[in-house]
């Protein structure tokens, strides 16, 4: 592919993801329709739905013989196609009816398989990341690179929860204790998209979760790789966008935070609360253990 087509495609997605986050903008504090998706964790909006009817349209306009991924709307047009665009209209449901300002329209490109164009467009914080394979990655017109930090102890990162995380043991709750432990801190934003982006632009050093679809990275992980990132398996294997699961780093600290989430013990190393007379009373002895998580 070359890098001028490349172009016309990161050009469209921009136009497609700025569409998006115009109609998020119109209902930021506005909301009136919120509904469950089966679970009081997984909630879509009217915002939803507005934002990827327009994200769509500029896609159908411009490519109308390129198959669409889409988180709400599922799969369109010809899904077997080299050409499938990967879009999540609204990451960060939650945060948005919460009025927590970090949600994003992410519109990504897989080509063969493969992310190679990506646009992530938080409207409320007005920032636009961009990159397409081997031109770069761009925080509103600005080149971004990843950080240089290279120990876990000096290391912020970054995790998410699943949705199923109620109802599965594989729900990342050992593994977050873990990397608390290690790392100098660990942010939960809520918006995968955005969370690949802050490793992009240095805000922070790595970042892992579990139970992802493809467009919830997508698009963030060609903006992470072109920053100079390090995107793989959480065992350090080449990344599997079918697996849900992803290790996203600096790439200086990938093999620290892999071995960590590989050697990570169980749930039952970590400290337990010993509820005991004097604790009813107001008084909480700590049981033997490292850490409360």
């Amino acid at each position: 592919m070359s890098a001028e087509q490349l172009q016309v495609f990161l050009d469209i997605a921009t136009e497609a993801a700025l569409a998006g986050g115009a109609e998020l903008m119109s209902y930021w504090g506005n909301l009136q329709d919120i509904q469950e998706k089966g679970s009081p964790v997984n909630l879509v909006t009217e915002a939803d739905k507005a934002a990827e009817k327009a994200i769509i349209k500029v896609l159908q306009r411009h490519l109308p013989n390129h198959g669409i991924l889409a988180e709400e709307s599922g799969e369109l047009g010809d899904t077997t196609s080299r050409y499938l665009w990967a879009i999540d209209p609204l990451d960060g449901t939650t945060n948005f009816a919460h009025q927590y300002p970090f949600s994003a329209s992410s519109v990504g490109l897989l080509i063969d398989g493969v992310p190679q164009v990506g646009v992530v467009f938080n409207p409320i914080l007005d920032e636009l990341f961009r990159a397409a394979k081997g031109l770069g990655a761009t925080c509103n017109r600005k080149p971004v690179s990843v950080s240089q930090t290279t120990t876990l102890e000096r290391s912020l990162t970054i995790t998410g929860f699943a949705y199923d995380r109620r109802e599965t043991t594989d729900n990342n709750y050992k593994e977050f204790c873990q990397i608390c432990y290690l790392a100098q801190g660990v942010r939960r934003s809520g918006c995968a998209s955005m969370d690949l982006c802050s490793i992009a632009c240095g805000r922070a050093d790595g970042y892992w979760e579990r139970g992802l679809s493809p467009w919830d990275i997508a698009a963030g992980i060609v903006v992470l790789q072109e920053a100079g990132g390090k995107v793989t398996a959480y065992n350090g294997s080449p990344f599997d966008m079918s697996s849900g699961k992803i290790l996203a780093t600096n790439g200086k600290i990938h093999d620290l935070m892999s071995k960590a989430l590989i050697e990570t013990p169980p749930l039952s190393h970590w400290s337990t609360i010993d509820i005991s007379r004097k604790e009813a009373t107001g008084n909480r002895q700590q049981a033997t253990g490292r850490n409360n998580c």
